[in-house]
């Protein structure tokens, strides 16, 4: 097992959508594996392959929350998410619905996201699995989906905070490839020290 690089807004792969797997062989198994080491040195929530650089339908997550009847932390392959809880036009809470970005180190903004969906898909045995997801785990799972259609939460945010997204995307020098981050060896983005 080996912690990946985890790729950042510039990169194209980022921006295009995933391929379906279509088998689950040994490389799939071990870039699952090294997924979830890099998820754990990242201290997030969820990784999608696609901000590890590798443009497959695969994303994992471990969530301390309720999860309902899915898995605390879990691997989904070729998911297909449904949203059942409409999304409030609203403008976002900026104190309750705050979302990162793995790709986006540092930044938080608020975004509106549905509060219910249902996801399937299969697990690495290639068993299938499906569930709906509630509150803050309904956003995990639409998070990670969106990075296998080639959007980044950043993408779909309203005008006023679109507008400090692309200020701090010109400032950080992310509108092209090549930049990345290596959770474990690079300062934690997120943390507070």
């Amino acid at each position: 097992m080996s912690i990946r690089p985890i790729v950042i807004h510039g990169e194209p792969v980022l921006h295009t959508r995933a391929q379906e797997v279509g088998q689950i062989d040994d490389e799939i198994l071990q870039l699952i594996r090294d997924m979830d080491e890099t998820l754990d040195a990242s201290n997030g929530v969820g990784l999608a392959a696609p901000q590890v650089g590798v443009g497959l339908r695969i994303f994992n997550w471990k969530y301390s929350g309720e999860t309902g009847d899915a898995p605390q932390r879990g691997v989904i392959i070729n998911p297909v998410l449904r949203l059942i809880g409409r999304v409030s036009q609203e403008n976002p809470d900026p104190e309750e619905e705050v979302e990162g970005c793995l790709s986006a180190p540092g930044y938080g903004f608020p975004l509106k996201r549905s509060d219910h969906v249902e996801i399937q898909g299969l697990n690495p045995a290639g068993e299938r699995i499906a569930f709906e997801a509630t509150g803050w785990f309904a956003r995990i799972m639409q998070h990670e989906y969106d990075h296998l259609d080639g959007y980044l939460y950043v993408n779909r945010l309203n005008a006023k905070w679109a507008k400090r997204w692309k200020k701090a995307l010109k400032q950080e020098g992310w509108t092209v490839p090549g930049n990345s981050w290596l959770p474990g060896t690079d300062p934690d983005p997120f943390s507070a020290d």
